[in-house]
């Protein structure tokens, strides 16, 4: 443990990604916003740890599948990624892309310490801590060892199941002690790449209607592109290859809200 705070002592903001279900987008969004940050500070100033262990997505999206952490006198070496974004997640460590990870919970932690206390992360401005789904005793026993955290951000879609789960998320976060940055909406409407009107492909406004209920900041919407998908595929942070497209944008002003709040 004494790893972990000298390590993460070293960190000007930690910051989680949470979410209450899968299937809303919550590591597309952490690689865009750690691409984001990463274009406004200096280079190799931004962290990513895909703390996913048994469903690790990051390095495919960040065009690092397939490279292997080395290790040195310092510790662990990241993963350097887009924009010089450091990153670190179990899909480093498998053998290949069919390897499961099938462990207990006390292995999976042991290595989420490895990850916090023996990578040799510098002095990042941000480090973004990509949490499994849910609200269950991983992102719980993570977020217990994260220390003097800035906070969480809580991604959800526009849909009702959605929302019924986003409120879990925010009583857990409340339950933990650990400050609420806000709550993303991803997936909110579709821009017309003709006229750019916003078509409500969901339900509407969902993001906003818990944030104002349950008194959370929204932080704002992603709209729909169907380019966000080939990106990922091809490895490339959507913000990075189309950075004038309405949902970068969003994610920039996203980015401006959580560096007003986190550096205030």
């Amino acid at each position: 443990m004494e790893h972990v705070k000298q390590r993460m002592g070293k960190i000007k903001h930690k910051i989680a990604i949470i979410s209450g279900k899968g299937g809303v987008g919550k590591s597309l969004v952490t690689v865009n916003l750690g691409a984001g940050l990463s274009m406004k500070e200096e280079e190799g100033k931004v962290g990513v740890l895909d703390a996913d262990l048994t469903g690790p997505t990051i390095p495919k999206m960040m065009g690092l599948k397939g490279m292997k952490l080395e290790v040195g006198p310092p510790g662990i070496f990241p993963a350097k990624g887009p924009e010089g974004v450091r990153v670190v997640s179990m899909d480093f460590l498998l053998p290949s892309d069919e390897a499961p990870v099938i462990w207990r919970g006390p292995l999976k932690m042991g290595a989420i310490r490895q990850f916090l206390g023996e990578v040799a992360w510098g002095d990042l401005e941000f480090l973004l801590v990509d949490l499994p789904p849910g609200t269950g005793d991983e992102p719980l026993s993570i977020l217990q060892l994260l220390p003097e955290m800035d906070g969480v951000v809580i991604v959800t879609i526009p849909s009702e199941v959605s929302e019924v789960v986003v409120r879990k998320a925010v009583t857990f976060a409340r339950k933990m002690n650990v400050p609420i940055l806000g709550i993303i909406e991803n997936m909110s409407a579709m821009v017309c790449p003709h006229c750019g009107k916003e078509i409500e492909v969901f339900s509407e406004g969902g993001g906003r209607a818990i944030s104002e209920d349950m008194d959370v900041d929204f932080l704002g919407s992603i709209p729909i592109d169907p380019r966000v998908s080939s990106a990922s595929d091809e490895g490339v942070p959507f913000i990075i290859k189309y950075p004038e497209a309405p949902a970068s944008k969003s994610f920039m002003k996203i980015i401006e809200k959580i560096e007003e709040k986190v550096k205030k």
